[in-house]
């Protein structure tokens, strides 16, 4: 631990970050540097360690025995350095500086930019970093200040709230409609082309919890993408879900089968329990939960 205490702290990010992804490219991504320097990175730590922490193999690195009682000690150091980061943070008491938010590629694009122009605005001082991804993001290493999850958060060291859910249906542009003709009952879907994802299964859960045996074939054309099969349905390419109040609003769409019960998107709001009271994370927070109640029910 003395020696890990006297290096420098980028070198002992790398360290951790290839000893939980077991490999330098995914350690690269985390972190959003490159695979050279991870990898320069840990050759410089073992060398001033004057140890090896790694084993290198053909499908990664993993650690040694001597590498996994450094990576308990590494850790140590990083929890150290995200409570002096949220306690530094915290002490600013203007409603200025910077606040992150982490929210799904969708919602990034079709609703918290209207969002986010009335909180600045509101609050012209506060600074908005929109962070549009559908992988996780951990607020407690400040990666996001507040994130706006699709399900319940579970990470420990958080405050969360239910905003509500939001309803999805099925629609279809205009001209499919005139082409392909309305279905009017739901097994008609059977006979149209289908928008949905590709190797992500969630639309063939939700329609086979329905009692429809999908499968994969059954959509026409597939994307993991939510707002690319949203510009995919409004391309006329087929029938797909949509949040109603992006669907309801966009000019030239129809909704399909609009009483059928559909499964909801909960809503939930997250921040660090240290970050939360910060004044201008604090004004964020309840202007976003203002924004977003419209959508929800």
């Amino acid at each position: 631990m003395d020696k890990l205490a006297s290096l420098d702290w980028s070198l002992v990010q790398s360290f951790l970050a290839v000893a939980e992804t077991g490999s330098l490219s995914a350690a690269a991504k985390a972190l959003r540097t490159s695979q050279p320097t991870v990898g320069r990175h840990i050759r410089s730590l073992e060398a001033e360690l004057e140890v090896e922490l790694f084993h290198r193999h053909a499908r990664g690195l993993h650690l040694t025995p001597l590498g996994q009682d450094m990576a308990a000690s590494a850790r140590d150091m990083q929890e150290a350095v995200r409570r002096i980061g949220i306690r530094a943070a915290g002490a600013r008491e203007a409603l200025e500086g910077d606040v992150r938010i982490t929210a799904s590629v969708f919602m990034s694009h079709h609703v918290l930019p209207w969002i986010i122009g009335d909180i600045r605005r509101k609050e012209p001082h506060i600074r908005i970093d929109l962070v549009a991804t559908d992988e996780t993001e951990n607020l407690l290493f400040r990666e996001s200040d507040i994130a706006v999850r699709m399900y319940r958060p579970t990470q420990l060291d958080t405050i969360t709230r239910h905003l509500g859910d939001i309803p999805l249906g099925f629609y279809a542009t205009e001209d499919y409609v005139a082409r392909m003709g309305l279905p009017e009952v739901p097994d008609d879907l059977t006979r149209h082309d289908l928008v949905g994802y590709d190797r992500n299964e969630v639309i063939i859960h939700a329609m086979r919890e329905q009692g429809w045996p999908a499968t994969r074939d059954w959509f026409k054309v597939r994307s993991d993408n939510q707002s690319a099969v949203w510009e995919l349905i409004r391309a006329g390419c087929g029938i797909g879900f949509c949040q109603t109040h992006v669907g309801d609003t966009t000019p030239g769409m129809v909704r399909i089968l609009p009483d059928y019960p559909l499964p909801t998107l909960p809503v939930w709001l997250t921040a660090p329990e240290a970050m939360r009271h910060t004044p201008r994370i604090s004004r964020v927070w309840d202007l976003l939960s203002e924004g977003l109640l419209p959508f929800v029910s």
